[in-house]
């Protein structure tokens, strides 16, 4: 099974794993709202997030370059969700593409690599909320 984004394989070059963030209640310390005392309040739940970290792998720097642009293209504004699959067929659905980060080098040998993090987050409409 390949993973994938909108059906797009944009992280299957090289290896690759996905992991959740943090989860759980928004909490917002009294103090910070102007009162006094150890008071806590849960503001709600924290927007899903899923991060895949890997390595894409290419046989020359324009096919790098390739891959890389293959993965911008999706970083919109706004952002439009889509479904994101795990390489175990695990989905998540709603998921917008939020940020793409590159390891500080390119490795050139045999195949040329880069590292990479990209971030997707599940946003909450502030207006079903109310």
């Amino acid at each position: 099974m390949a993973s994938s984004f909108k059906g797009l394989d944009l992280f299957g070059s090289g290896p690759h794993r996905f992991h959740l963030g943090e989860q759980g209640q928004v909490l917002v310390n009294g103090g910070v709202i102007g009162l006094f005392g150890p008071q806590t309040f849960a503001q709600g739940l924290r927007e899903l997030e899923v991060f895949v970290t890997g390595r894409l792998i290419a046989q020359s720097e324009s096919a790098l370059w390739t891959l890389r642009d293959a993965i911008t293209a999706q970083l919109l504004h706004p952002p439009a969700p889509g479904t994101l699959i795990d390489l175990h067929a695990r989905s998540w659905i709603d998921m917008s593409f939020v940020s793409f980060v590159e390891q500080d080098r390119t490795d050139r040998g045999r195949e040329w690599t880069m590292g990479y993090v990209a971030t997707f987050r599940r946003m909450i409409d502030p207006f079903t909320m109310l």
